[in-house]
């Protein structure tokens, strides 16, 4: 199962790195640009930076409280977007 949510900012291109940059200190991380993987405890997060908007992928493992996984990216995103947050998250 994945959820994903198309955040809408023009700024998709940093916050998919500053959050990458974060995490990388404590999970594998793989990014660029565009686009970034992140090996968290509870399961993949796989973002996509656009011009509108920045995709964000979770990948529950499971027994997973999917809840509290959406809450911490979007948390961590909120932070780093503070000029524009809290950012949108519209999980599908």
């Amino acid at each position: 199962m994945s959820l994903t949510a198309n955040v809408p900012t023009a700024s998709g291109s940093r916050y998919l790195q500053q959050l990458c940059k974060h995490w990388s200190h404590k999970f594998e991380v793989e990014f660029d640009a565009q686009q970034g993987v992140i090996a968290f405890p509870m399961g993949q997060i796989r973002l996509n930076a656009g011009a509108e908007a920045l995709a964000v992928t979770i990948e529950p493992q499971d027994g997973t409280d999917v809840e509290r996984f959406k809450q911490v990216v979007a948390d961590h995103l909120d932070r780093f977007a503070f000029r524009e947050a809290p950012l949108t998250f519209d999980w599908k």
